[in-house]
């Protein structure tokens, strides 16, 4: 028979609950992003581990698999911890078990691989039904003690079992292998750390419990990556990032120049920086160089093995190579930054954004508390077994009363708790015990026994009832585990080194990324611009849109910067070989960068950085600028000329020779010394010559000794010397005289 579609209660409303829509949702997701923050992306600030990974921990152990014990299938541990612990897909706790094994991904492996556990390119991990593994020495000082009630348990997700809550965590496992995650409205990222320096750091806090983070810093110098690389980040954004708990660190690629013979050579780079895939990096360089993005590079090959080794090949032999490694590490993966956000749970329930200082002193509290609680047990275990001692002591003296009363006797346990003054334990002792142990009942074995028991005893209780014992201890644990990750063993050295990033010219940098190549740039009266391959001689073979013209044409390289000028007296900068190429009209300067639409292109030319400009507003205003200060970095452009309507920027040109000669539109011609125009950075400018009505026509700037020159509308050329044009000689801002005989009718020099 089918279900029936009618609900409980004959179909009346009386089981149906409203529920206010916004509120279902915030609770129901609220439980969601807390259980995403608790029970998956963040980790534990005392282990340093999510639950993901102490579970795999906790597995491995049950299974026995300590370092020195025999490999286990993955495919065992993982379908363990997905049983028993992790009710969540295989494939994830596979691939948290691999990232544990993996010497480039872990800078202390927790887990001992054996078989294919992927690599730096990129590739996957053998499937886990090839692939064996064990715990490492690190895994086990991570689990030491948690048999000896170190820490809380609690049940697993069927409450079949019982799981680890936090492990003991001898190592600084947090910092010393870091973690990154994303959670809800949150995420962590913590790089790796060299753990003689976190131990350095944690037995400076035992000595100086209020030791600031500027003190620890000196100890631990900055992060110590797996893959090595070199730190460019300098000292005091590290000491700024540890003393928040946010910033980043900047990671370069190591790398050599390798001589060749001949006088050639090749760069090797030999260490990639973090959670970079080599495969990736070098396909991302390889397609630089298709796109012609790295013109002092010829070739890159991959020739590694075990160790990284790629091998660059200049385009010749006179290339620095330190540009071509600063235009690759502008451009590729060689250089990147690693975030640090410290965001971890507190006593395993608060997530917050823990200083250096903080983390430390947490993972030290937590390691006093496992030392406290070991104690205790070992405490208890002592008198249990002290007790027991006891008994057989009282049984080997009274050894024959004994026998005869459990041969004799119904109930021997009463019997003998009444002969003797035993309590329970005592007697259930003796009658456990085998008849071969009355061999060993040695009175002197077992005083022996009871007297070192005592005083460990003792001992123990003296260690619980001081606190700077319980730190001696743990400054004593802490010091065992630098010695055995010290800087001189492999594992303990450390990998990341520190270094200034050279300081190269941008401009120089900027050049190494381009293809040097001619190109002819051209504008058209509209305002469209294009870059024509190649210094083209014949300008009138040009086409352009139905009722648009050239306006001006010139020779350039690709590695120019075009700087424009436009009425409003704004400067604009595009990078020569960003302009659309010879093919159709261009595009319109409007595409290219914010121009305001009620402004013009005043001229264009190619940037000299050593040149100076002679602005010059219709109005007969101007003033001179180094062309350094007209690059403007952004679309929106640099204000350089301010000029107010009617008034616009009319003429810019570069400042070569020692006089200037002015026309206005009035035909009236002007010649002052150069020296009376102000050099600024921005502003009006100054009155250069004054006009009734009408404004300036054209200026050139020309050296007094070789005379002033002049084209007229046949091409014919006129020159007048000094002095011939005494009587136009006068100063700044008069008004002129009319323009020499044969001065060409548009009133240009040229």
């Amino acid at each position: 028979m089918g279900k029936s579609l009618i609900p409980p209660g004959g179909g009346d409303d009386n089981h149906i609950e409203p529920v206010d829509l916004k509120s279902a949702l915030e609770e129901r997701y609220l439980a969601y992003a807390l259980s995403t923050i608790m029970h998956r992306a963040l980790p534990d600030v005392r282990d340093g581990l999510k639950p993901v990974h102490r579970r795999i921990m906790h597995a491995m152990r049950l299974l026995r698999l300590n370092p020195d014990a025999a490999y286990a299938k993955c495919a065992r541990i993982v379908g363990d911890v997905m049983g028993k612990f992790h009710p969540h897909g295989d494939q994830s706790i596979y691939d948290a078990l691999v990232r544990m094994a993996q010497d480039f991904a872990v800078r202390y492996p927790l887990v001992d691989g054996q078989g294919n556990f992927g690599n730096i390119d990129g590739d996957n991990a053998a499937a886990m039904r090839y692939t064996e593994a064990r715990m490492t020495d690190v895994a086990a000082l991570l689990l030491d003690g948690i048999t000896e009630d170190a820490i809380d348990f609690r049940p697993t997700y069927n409450e079949e079992d019982e799981e680890p809550i936090v492990l003991p965590g001898a190592f600084p496992n947090l910092l010393a292998n870091g973690s990154s995650g994303i959670a809800v409205g949150m995420a962590t990222s913590i790089p790796p750390h060299n753990v003689a320096e976190l131990c350095d750091a944690a037995l400076y806090l035992i000595e100086k419990p209020d030791a600031t983070v500027d003190e620890l810093v000196n100890l631990v110098q900055g992060p110590d990556f797996p893959t090595g690389g070199i730190l460019v980040e300098p000292a005091e954004s590290i000491r700024e990032s540890y003393r928040t708990g946010r910033g980043s660190f900047r990671l370069r690629a190591r790398w050599h120049k390798e001589d060749g013979g001949r006088g050639t050579w090749v760069i090797v780079i030999t260490e990639i920086p973090y959670q970079v895939q080599k495969s990736r990096l070098i396909e991302k360089i390889a397609e630089l160089l298709i796109a012609k993005k790295l013109p002092l590079l010829d070739d890159v090959r991959d020739e590694s093995a075990e160790d990284v080794r790629i091998v660059l090949e200049p385009k010749n032999r006179s290339v620095d190579p330190e540009l071509l490694m600063e235009s690759l590490f502008k451009l590729s993966d060689l250089e990147n930054r690693f975030p640090l956000n410290m965001n971890v749970l507190s006593q395993g329930k608060v997530p917050n954004v823990l200083s250096l200082a903080e983390v430390l002193k947490q993972w030290l509290a937590h390691r006093k508390e496992v030392l406290i609680r070991r104690s205790r047990y070992r405490h208890a275990e002592i008198e249990k077994r002290l007790e027991v001692l006891g008994g057989y002591l009282i049984a080997y003296l009274n050894l024959d009363e004994v026998i005869r009363i459990i041969r004799e006797e119904d109930h021997p346990k009463p019997a003998l708790m009444a002969a003797f003054s035993l309590t329970d334990n005592q007697a259930e002792a003796i009658l456990n015990m085998r008849l071969r142990s009355l061999r060993k009942l040695e009175e002197f074995e077992i005083r022996k026994e009871f007297d070192a028991l005592t005083e460990e005893k003792t001992q123990i209780e003296e260690l619980l009832a001081s606190d700077a014992k319980q730190w001696q201890t743990i400054a004593w644990e802490i010091a065992n585990v630098r010695k055995k990750y010290g800087p001189e063993t492999p594992l303990g050295k450390r990998r990341t080194t520190f270094a200034q990033a050279p300081s190269h010219d941008l401009d120089d940098i900027h050049h190494a990324m381009i293809e040097k190549e001619p190109v002819t740039i051209v504008v058209s009266e509209k305002g469209w611009l294009r870059a024509m391959k190649g210094h083209l001689a014949d300008f009138g073979a040009l086409s352009f849109k139905e009722g648009d013209k050239l306006k001006l044409a010139f020779h350039a390289e690709t590695t120019d910067k075009i700087l424009i000028l436009t009425t409003g007296g704004k400067f604009y900068t595009i990078g020569a070989n960003t302009l659309p190429g010879g093919r159709g009209h261009g595009e319109p300067i409007r595409i290219l960068v914010d121009m305001e639409n009620d402004q013009d292109i005043v001229t264009a030319f190619a940037h000299d950085p050593a040149a100076k400009l002679l602005l010059v507003s219709h109005e007969g205003n101007g003033f001179i600028v180094p062309e350094t200060e007209t690059v403007a970095n952004t679309r929106k452009g640099k204000q350089v000329m301010n000029v107010k309507a009617p008034d616009e920027a009319k003429l810019c040109v570069r400042v070569t020779g020692d006089h200037v000669a002015i026309v206005g539109e009035n035909r009236k011609m002007l010649v002052f010394p150069l020296i009376q125009i102000p050099e600024m950075g921005r502003g009006k400018g100054v009155r250069l010559q004054r006009y009734k009505d009408g404004g300036v026509s054209d200026i050139r700037i020309f050296a007094i000794a070789q005379g002033l020159t002049w084209q007229d509308s046949a091409d014919r050329t006129f020159t007048r010397s000094k002095d011939e044009l005494a009587e136009w000689i006068g100063d700044r801002a008069t008004a002129g005289r009319m323009v020499p005989k044969g001065f060409p009718r548009s009133g240009k020099f040229s």
